[in-house]
């Protein structure tokens, strides 16, 4: 399935998950419907999920999208990856995400990479159980995602001090800007 991201002039992308098509048998024969699932996002943290069924597949992906932008919520990051591990849960899936040093990218299958892309995550690694059908895993991308709190969070609820992981420490190595001037000296042999 290829990727087909489309931006609109808020910076909001959009990734449509699937299309999926249902018959209604009637007298005169078969009456089809459509619906689309759609992820919105802007890379920043912010994504949504949005579901929308009409009797064109446009019209179904159009519905799905106003529903994802209605949908969507900021959820917090840590440099490219998430603060901690946590485990999404919707149906009969289950989605463990897991913080990743940089560099790694996104180890995950479509469903579960589409929502990670959106949402901003570069770098993460995932696992998905039980069943894996693509509408569900979304989902439980999403409950993950929602189960995330930043360190901030964690320090004024338990109102203690926590140590930096050591892939926190390598995603803030990243973010120093490069300051020390480097003289090269470049030998030439005769």
């Amino acid at each position: 399935m290829a990727k087909r991201y489309e931006e609109d002039k808020s910076g909001i992308e959009s990734n449509t998950v699937g299309v999926y098509r249902t018959a209604a048998t009637v007298k005169g024969g078969r009456r089809f419907s459509f619906s689309g699932m759609v992820v919105c996002g802007d890379r920043k943290g912010r994504v949504g999920l949005g579901y929308g069924k009409a009797n064109q597949v446009p019209n179904a992906i159009e519905k799905a999208q106003k529903k994802a932008k209605q949908a969507m919520r900021n959820f917090p990051l840590t440099g490219t990856t998430i603060p901690h591990q946590v485990t999404g849960r919707f149906g009969a899936c289950t989605v463990r995400l897991v913080p990743a040093s940089p560099g790694t990218g996104v180890i995950a299958g479509a469903a579960v990479r589409a929502v990670l892309d959106l949402v901003g995550v570069q770098d993460c690694l995932s696992k998905a159980y039980g069943s894996t059908n693509n509408k569900n895993l979304t989902k439980a991308v999403i409950d993950g995602l929602q189960q995330l709190r930043s360190r901030e969070q964690v320090e004024s609820l338990r109102k203690i001090k926590i140590e930096k992981t050591h892939i926190e420490e390598a995603h803030d190595t990243l973010l120093e800007p490069v300051s020390a001037e480097v003289d090269v000296v470049v030998e030439v042999p005769e």
